[in-house]
């Protein structure tokens, strides 16, 4: 698996207390070692987790090693990027892309700055 500086690892083991009990949104992004786009979008996963520390919780699963969550969600392609709120998905974006783009589909997730 790609590891990202700022970015946890979960499993199917750890998935519901790390995500779906979290009191922040959880960004989730679905990946594996042989997708290209997800290589491409770590360092932007890296960045945002940085600069979104507190409003929003970014985490990764390799749908490889973790099939159970991978099926519940029906997650088909990667990188598949899904928001939790509350124990909920509440936002699914499919492929990699900038910074700036991720961030804007955000906006509506993010909790207001203090």
């Amino acid at each position: 698996m790609i590891h990202v500086e700022g970015v946890a690892e979960v499993t199917d083991a750890t998935f519901d207390r790390e995500v779906l009990e979290g009191g922040l949104p959880v960004l989730v992004e679905f990946t594996a070692d042989w997708c290209g786009p997800c290589r491409q979008l770590a360092p932007v996963l890296g960045a945002i987790a940085r600069e979104e520390k507190g409003r929003l919780k970014i985490v990764q699963i390799d749908v490889d090693h973790n099939p159970g969550v991978t099926s519940r969600y029906a997650v088909l392609s990667m990188p598949t990027l899904m928001v939790f709120q509350d124990g909920e998905p509440v936002k699914s974006m499919v492929g990699a892309r900038p910074k700036r783009r991720l961030l804007q589909e955000l906006e509506d997730v993010l909790p207001a700055a203090v």
